[in-house]
């Protein structure tokens, strides 16, 4: 789909990058009104900074605006492409910019998270004496990726996967855009043909609008007359099957279900299945994580206290490195919990210290364990008798730490699995003495 008035046409992801803070779409918390960075670029008042974020989400877009906005030089230098002879030549144009206007090189850096340490340090000596205004992007980490001298220079600016909302706009601004996008064809997208390309796109606007662009071409070499773009186009187009999921209806609720059901089953086959079918078929994935981590307390529990780390590292790697990588992180906390020891027993504490605080209502906390900031405090008691542990053998001392009305009341009885195992013999040293009511009944 070649404009006649461009010799060589760029991708349509390309054509549509904004180029004002006002089209830019998502990051709110960057590009908002009362955002302090979009005053300062409105400003061009600028500095050093690192984005940080998944794929599409707009750090190019970024670091263009600020050229535009500051009116500086701008050199795009990546670390696929370019090395150190380019550096120099980027070097070289920007102190003579700099003899003839004063005025810093705007240098960015993509995926400056593929630089090691030698590369990077080639560029502090520039970004020290304000030669260059370094502007990097990462999909990774800058803490581990980015050396400290570099890191302590420049701001780190998160970018978060667009909004499904945001990617609407995107995919009908390219469609109806005459001069930079797809306009002049006319093409007109069914509600679910729309919905599968954003379900595609996992929150990259340049994902959505490459396979606008394939989709819209497929259309056009199939029936060149023909402008209304259905699901089965989108899916012959892409070879990707819209797998039926109403993510309000019924079909959410029971894919969920068998899901959780299969990590409390411990089947690691059938809970990557389930999580797979969720994901390919839309499902927001920060959703499946979040139960997950419900499960790793519910379901494992200190069976395995490892077990609530690995689902929540799985979240966050969603959240910095986004799709497709972090898919196999869900997968991998996935796998851990169904093949995890199971307890249920910090959940059926929970139910039972609230069944318990319902029936008895707020009871006082005992005078000796009370905080006593006052002297009035300390002459009415609070503090008096409480023993500090740590001066007694084995940091220790008998002494009640609940109030009466629900003395020896045991809410949470461990297993005899996993690390619980572990716990119940640390529970059973501390048992208080034959003399009281009776000790905990940990069976």
């Amino acid at each position: 789909m070649k404009d006649e008035k461009t010799d060589e046409i760029a991708p349509l992801a390309e054509r549509m990058r904004p180029e004002k803070i006002e089209d830019m779409l998502g990051q709110p918390h960057l590009l908002g009104p009362e955002a302090s960075f979009r005053k300062a670029l409105e400003a061009g008042q600028v500095f050093p900074v690192i984005f940080w974020g998944p794929p599409g989400s707009g750090k190019t877009t970024l670091a263009r605006m600020i050229a535009t906005y500051t009116r500086y030089p701008f050199r795009a230098f990546s670390a696929v492409t370019s090395g150190v002879k380019d550096l120099r030549e980027i070097i070289k144009e920007a102190e003579g910019h700099r003899h003839k206007t004063r005025q810093p090189t705007i240098l960015f850096v993509d995926e400056i998270h593929r630089f090691h340490k030698g590369q990077q340090d080639a560029f502090l000596p520039y970004v020290e004496s304000g030669l260059i205004l370094l502007v990097g992007a990462t999909t990774q980490n800058p803490s581990f990726e980015v050396i400290p001298p570099l890191l302590s220079r420049a701001r780190v600016m998160v970018l978060k996967p667009l909004r499904k909302e945001d990617l609407e706009v995107v995919l009908t601004r390219a469609l109806h855009d005459r001069e930079k996008g797809l306009g002049r064809w006319g093409f007109q997208l069914t509600r679910e043909a729309l919905e599968h390309l954003m379900d595609l796109s996992h929150g990259d606007a340049r994902v959505a609008l490459n396979n606008l662009e394939m989709v819209c071409s497929y259309a056009l070499q199939t029936d060149p007359k023909e402008r209304s773009v259905d699901l089965p186009i989108v899916e012959k187009a892409l070879d990707r099957k819209a797998l039926p999921y109403d993510k309000d209806g019924e079909e959410h609720y029971n894919l969920i279900s068998a899901f959780h059901k299969s990590l409390r089953g411990s089947d690691a086959q059938a809970a990557v299945y389930w999580l797979y079918r969720m994901l390919l078929a839309g499902e927001d994935p920060l959703f499946v994580a979040r139960r997950m981590i419900r499960f790793a307390s519910e379901d494992v529990g200190l069976a395995d206290p490892q077990a609530l780390q690995v689902a929540l590292a799985a979240f966050d790697a969603w959240h910095k490195v986004g799709p497709p990588e972090a898919e196999l992180a869900l997968s991998e906390a996935a796998v851990y919990l169904a093949t995890a020891p199971k307890s249920n027993a910090l959940y059926l504490a929970e139910k039972t210290v609230k069944a318990e605080i319902e029936r008895t209502g707020p009871q006082p906390v005992p005078l000796h364990i009370r905080n006593a900031p006052t002297a009035l405090m300390k002459k009415l008691g609070y503090g008096r008798g409480y023993r500090y542990p740590h001066n007694y053998p084995g940091a220790w001392i008998e002494q009640e730490y609940l109030p009466d009305k629900v003395l020896n009341r045991v809410f949470y009885r461990p297993t005899d699995r996993g690390f619980e195992r572990e716990i119940r013999r640390r529970l059973g040293r501390y048992k208080k003495k034959e003399h009281r009511k009776g000790p905990p009944d940990l069976s």
